[in-house]
Formats: C-alpha cells, structure tokens, sequence
C-alpha cells in the first residue's frame, strides 16, 4: 500500500508538537500565564472562542515597555494587578515571580490589549522577541449574569511561541510542582529507585516524556521492622474496590495483604493502568529471545534488598501508564500507553511506606512506545491538601481539566460522602439516611432536588447563532419562540447521535445550548467554520452557569412561595411545559435566576440556574420552602430509575454516534416534512427512516432477576436485540429495561428472551411492551 504524497504515516494529536519548537499554553479565564522568550522567537495568543480580551505585559532588559516585542504597551494591566492585589485567580504565583525576576512593582504593570466583544473565535495577535524578554499573557473575565441583555461569559486563550532555536534533545521540561516537594526524585531510564514515605504524605509520579510506565512498590514500614513483609496486593484491592485497578473517589485505596489500605488514589491524570500483570522480569525477556535484558523486578530487587524486602522472580505491582486489557478471548494484551508528557498520579500513604517506583526498560514491544524514557517523583508534606480529581480532555489538544465540585457541593456534601466523578464534576450518587427507595418515592409523591450543574451549557450568539443552530440540530429552531425550550438531538454527517440536547431562545441571536457533552461546544464552532458563518460565537457558560432541579408534583406550591417575576415575564406559576423565564428568589431585589419548566424524571418539574456564586443562597431558599412538603434530596441513582421509568435516554447507554434518533428512541425530535431547511445528518436519516433496522422498544421482563446494560436479547438463538438502559420500577413493581432491538422483533406483545451468563445458558422471559413505562401520555410533567 502506498502513501499518499505529503500525508503523515501516523498522527499522534496531543502528543507530538505539530512542528518543531512548537510550544503551547493555555490562559483560562480570569487567569495569568507566564512565558519567557528569546530573541526570534515567535509569540502568538489566540482568542479561541471569540469575544475575549487579552492583556500582555511585556518584560525586557529596560523594564516593562513593549520595545522587547516592537509594541507600545501604555495601558493599565487591571487584570495582572487586581491578582498582585491578592486575587484568588490561576497564575497569581506566577505574575509574582515574574514581576520580582524584573525587580517590578505589580501594581504599576502595564499592557497592551487585544481582542474585545466583536473578536471572531480563532482571532489571532502575532510578536516576534527582539531580545529575551517576559511575557504575562492575562484573559480578564468578570461574572456572567443571568440578566446579561448580551451574554459573553468568559473564555480562555491558547498561546504558541515556536522558538527560533528549538531545545532539541534536551530533557523535556517537568510541569512545575503541585506544592513545595519534600522529596525531588529522577528516575532514569531503565532503572529503579527506593525511597521512603511518611503517613499522609503525598507521592506523585510523573511520566516526563510521556507513554512511558512506571511501576509501583509500597510495604508497611512498621511490619518491615517486625521482619513481616506486606505490600500491595492487586487481588485483595480488586477484591474490595470491586475494579481493576483504584481511580480517585470513593474505590481509590489499594490494599495489602491483610487488607490494610496503603495509599489512596488521590488523581490520576491518565484514567488506564494494569494491576494484572507482573513487573517485567527475566523470563519474560529470555521467553522472547532477549537473555540478560536489563528489567524492572531485578532492578526491584536490588534497590529493596537494604530494607529487607526479600528478592522475587517477578513483582506484582501497581503497573501505572500501562495500557492493558482484556480481549473478547479473555487474552490480557497490552499497547502504547496513554499518558502524555507531564500526566501523574497523585497518591496519599496510608501509613508510613517503603516505596519503589521503577523507569520500565521495556524496549521490545509497545508498553513504553519502545524507547523507554525517565520517571520523575515528587513527594510533598501531609500538610499540604489536594483535591481529589480525574483528568478529561475534550479533544487530543485541548487542555487538561480536573475534576471539580459545583457550586452546591457545600450543601450536597453536608447530606452525603457518596459522590462520583460525573462528566468533570462529583456529584452524589445517594444521600445519607435516605438512599435509592427513600429519595424516588420523594420524587414520584412529593417533591425532590438534584444538582445537575455538570450539564454543558454554550451561549450560541451573534446574527448567525439561528441559522448555525438550524443547521446543526434536527428541530426547527426557527419557529423557537423567546422564552421557550425544545428539546433536540445533534447528529453527524450519517446521522448518527452526537447528543442530545435543550435549546433555550432567549432573544432574536440570543440562544442557550444545553447538553452532556462538552464536546458539544467543539462541534458547533466547526460546523460555524465550514458553514462560513462569522457572526456568531459559542462561549461556553458552564462555569457561570450552575443549576438545581426541583421534581415532583410539590414542586409548584414549593416554588411558587419564592421565585419572583417580573411584570415583563409570565408568572412563575403561568409557566408552562418547556418555557422558560428570567427572575429572582424571593423579591425584585433578590438573586436572579433563570427557572424553566423541564426535568428529567417525567414528573412536573422546573430546573433552576444560577451564577455559582448565588448557589448557596438559592439551595437554602428551596430546602426551606421543601421541608414542609417532605421534600428530599436526590441523587444520581434514583435519578436513573426515574428516567428509565419515564422513557428518557442517557448518552453512552441508550445512544451514541452509532445509532441515529429513531433507533435511540427519540425519533419526534426530526421533522423532516416541517424543517425544510437542510442540517447536518439529515439525508442520511431520510434513508435512515425508510429504511429502518432496529428500534428502542420498552421490555417487561418475567420473575424478580433485573436486566443490565449490555446484556443480549434474543428470539431462539438468534441475538435480535442489546438492553441499553434497566431497572427494577418500584411503582409498576416489575423489571422493565429499554432495548434496541431488529425492527422484525419490536411489535407490543413480541416474545423475546434476556441473556444472561454467555446469553444461552441462562434467560429471562421478557415481553416488548409500550414506553414509557411511566405516563406513557406524559400527563404529569404537563400538569
């Protein structure tokens, strides 16, 4: 086969700079990043979303003027000097060491400014160093409103320098430390390293150059003293974690023998490790004609042998970066790992330990993408706090982003410590003293409140945003009203779902998308640039935007006592099905909020949206008006049975961009005969739609055994079907599931049978039947 001319043989996104020299930066909102410069070399600052200003403040031989840069930079820097002040935004550290490096006074920082409210996204300034200079590149940002006429939430900048003298094969550089380190160690290539750790410090271990893995030692040092040796133990932590390996949360010990926590998974920035197989050791070398191979269990051995760790033929470890899995044969196979330059783990002792940690010399197959690179360890003080996180990345280059609690985690976390990573965002799963049952009946009888705020919201604005939203989802937006709410789906070229979603219409070029993805954000500002539209921005407002739902059939007379509208918007209680108004708890003079008559239990509901900074006061404003009407808190698990009751779907479970709208159950939101106009995926879904395969049918099954996601269905021997979402429904006392099965087998009354075991040996009698399962007719959301 032959490559076409000019086309690389192999793309790494995010992992390989697209050329030389090319480094790249990310300023978020409201914060601070500083670059040092040499002469030649090239500065770009990109505003990526548009409607973003920037603030750069240039630092050379002759003090903070922009000559270094061949600018003139006369205005104030407010952004650098509000943080110098004693601000809380990112990169405060960071303008203070800059400053202090150039003997400058923070509060006399000037800038020059670029961009503004009318900078198309991907708006680019571009500077070239006359000398060696500092540069702080700053993204001012003030709160979003609710009651912003024109919503511009606050975006951050990518910034490029591509060096005129590129370092070469210079040691990458290490991402600077999470706090002080009390211990600083480098790992070379192929190597091992012993080091000692006192209980409730912190170890991180960084992978320098990325896709290289390390493996990871820990004893109990107080039974090494009684000459009793206990490390981790893989069998024993997934025995007790119930996965393959810990992941920050609530399964994030690992164990050792006696089934004694070690460390604690505090974030991981890869999200794949192995705790199956064995450190590399010299059979595995000799067994592959590779006698006398340098390897990590001898290197093990030789560091341990001082602490009196009795040498083995093989380590069992916490095998990090390494990329392992299980084929459909059950064969544990192995590939490149994930882990880019600078990804880390972040663990907590338990108890004071003697650790290990080894640079794996694996350089015969893909585990380190063979050529084996350094490791880097970092060990800080018990002192020191860090929150607990996982890692996501939108796209291969975008950012890094951490976990993050909401704004109502204040008040969540005082109801529970059952929490999960949802999306970049801990949510709770259930609620202390409540739990599943409790908080469902709550919801379907009287009243509940959950916090949904990892929900992505976008500002889809600018005189474009209608024709971007009509072309890119399958509802009509055009006859959207102001103050009204649709729900849609977004589709692909062949129609398959890239989510679903809610559009708000808040004026004529004013329109908020909401959906689960934050891809989602992505996707519209490329169909903006393929489509050629320039007059419209997609901002993402998800961190201005923060939001509760209060479900149930209370949840009007619960709410009516507090929400205040004014008399340009409907009254609270004239709301009706998907509309929407803008208000304020309490009184004219109170929070303002945005309250719209939707949910997703099928019950009558509303969900309301305020900035972060109000979400206190409004969560104890709807927890006092509750509490006389029984209300609950709800959680991430009963909220599941509900929607699965009520016929709603879930991405990942029930769709994905393999099945199109009608196979995920939600065909009504394509008016191919009342949208003439054309958007993205619609000719395959006019083939699609003739041309039917499979369809999401309801499915009661026999007998009190539940259904799981992913189990498979089937007539006779035959698979016709896969359950995407089940339930066991407390008020049809059954075990329903939702199933996507051949259109030959979707008729009300079909006999089918639920796989179990291999799918054969065990079934479970199951009937399609109509759904939703719950107020089919959806009376009482309507209500």
């Amino acid at each position: 086969m032959t490559v076409a001319a000019g086309r690389p043989r192999l793309l790494l996104p995010g992992l390989v700079p697209r050329e030389t020299g090319l480094e790249t930066y990310w300023v978020r909102p409201g914060g601070v990043t500083a670059v040092r410069l040499s002469a030649g070399d090239r500065l770009t600052v990109i505003d990526r979303a548009g409607r973003q200003s920037a603030e750069l403040s240039v630092f050379g031989s002759a003090g903070h003027g922009g000559a270094a840069l061949g600018v003139r930079v006369d205005a104030p820097a407010n952004a650098i000097r509000s943080l110098a002040a004693g601000g809380t935004g990112e990169g405060r550290a960071a303008i203070l060491t800059a400053l202090a490096s150039y003997g400058l006074d923070p509060g006399e920082a000037k800038a020059i400014r670029l961009f503004g409210d009318s900078s198309p996204q991907g708006a680019r300034e571009t500077f070239v160093a006359q000398e060696a200079t500092g540069v702080l590149v700053a993204a001012p940002a003030r709160p979003m409103s609710v009651l912003d006429e024109v919503a511009n939430p606050p975006s951050d900048l990518l910034v490029e320098v591509l060096r005129a003298s590129p370092r070469g094969n210079e040691r990458p550089e290490l991402p600077e430390p999470l706090a002080e380190p009390v211990a600083d160690l480098r790992i070379d290539a192929a190597t091992a390293l012993a080091y000692q750790v006192k209980a409730g410090q912190y170890i991180q271990v960084i992978d320098v150059a990325g896709r290289q893995c390390s493996d990871f030692l820990a004893f109990h040092a107080h039974r090494l003293d009684e000459g009793v040796e206990r490390g981790l133990d893989s069998t024993t932590t997934r025995y007790f974690m119930g996965r393959a390996y810990p992941r920050p949360g609530l399964f994030g010990k690992f164990y050792d023998q006696d089934a004694q926590p070690l460390v604690e998974i505090v974030r991981d920035t890869v999200g794949r490790h192995d705790t199956f197989g064995l450190a590399c050791n010299p059979k595995y070398y000799e067994d592959l004609g590779y006698p006398g191979h340098v390897n990590c269990t001898e290197n093990f051995n030789e560091q341990l042998k001082g602490y009196g760790v009795a040498a083995r033929k093989g380590w069992p470890a916490l095998n990090l970066f390494y990329n392992t899995a299980f084929d459909e044969e059950n064969l544990l196979v192995f590939d490149e790992s994930w882990s880019r330059p600078g990804d880390y783990v972040l663990m907590r002792a338990m108890t004071d330990l003697v650790c290990a940690s080894s640079a794996c010399p694996d350089d015969i197959d893909p585990s380190n993408a063979w050529v084996p690179t350094d490791i880097h360890v970092r060990v800080y003080d018990a002192k020191r706090k860090f929150s607990m996180a996982i890692a996501r990345r939108v796209t291969p280059e975008s950012e890094m982003k951490l976990t993050k609690q909401t704004a109502f985690h204040p008040r969540t976390s005082e109801l529970t410590r059952q929490f999960t990573e949802y999306r970049g965002y801990w949510l709770p799963t259930s609620f202390h003293n409540h739990g599943i049952q409790d908080e469902y009946w709550a919801c379907r009888e009287r009243a509940a409140v959950m916090d949904l705020s990892p929900l992505r919201k976008f500002e889809v604005l600018g005189p474009d945003a209608e024709a971007l939203l009509q072309a890119c989802v399958t509802r009509n937006i055009r006859k959207l009203s102001h103050g009204q709410v649709v729900y849609s789906a977004m589709c692909n070229e062949t129609g398959g779902m890239i989510d679903d979603c809610t559009v708000f219409r808040l004026g004529d070029t004013n329109f908020r998308f909401v959906g689960g993805d934050p891809y989602d954000g992505v996707w519209l500002r490329e169909q903006a640039a393929r489509l050629g539209l320039d007059r419209v921005w997609v901002k993402d407002s998800t961190d201005q935007l923060h939001n509760i739902a209060v479900q149930g059939p209370a949840s009007r007379d619960i709410l009516r006592e507090i929400i205040w509208m004014p008399p340009t918007q409907p009254g609270f209680t004239d709301l009706t099905w998907f509309r929407f108004g803008i208000g304020r708890i309490g009184g004219h003079d109170g929070i303002p909020l945005v309250v719209s008559r939707t949910g997703y239990t099928g019950e009558l509901g509303y969900e309301l949206w305020v900035h972060p900074r109000d979400a206190g006061v409004l969560w104890d404003a709807v927890w006092e008006a509750g509490r006389p009407h029984g209300m609950l808190p709800l959680g991430l698990d009963a909220l599941d049975v509900l929607r699965i009751e009520s016929g709603l779907v879930f991405a990942g479970y029930d769709f994905s961009d393999q099945t199109d709208p009608y196979e995920a159950g939600i065909g009504f939101t394509v008016p191919l005969k009342t949208k003439e106009d054309d958007f993205v995926g619609r000719e395959a879904l006019v083939s699609r739609k003739a041309h039917p395969q499979r369809t999401l049918v309801g499915l009661e099954l026999a007998g009190n055994e539940p259904a799981g996601h992913g189990d498979c269905v089937h007539v006779g021997r035959s698979q016709v079907g896969v359950i995407t979402s089940a339930t066991r429904s407390p008020i049809l006392r059954k075990n329903i599931a939702l199933c996507r099965i051949a259109v030959q087998h979707a008729g009300y009354g079909t006999e089918v049978e639920v796989g179990k075991l291999d799918g054969h040996r065990k079934r479970i009698p199951a009937q399609v039947v109509r759904f939703p399962f719950y107020d089919p007719e959806k009376l009482r959301p309507r209500s």
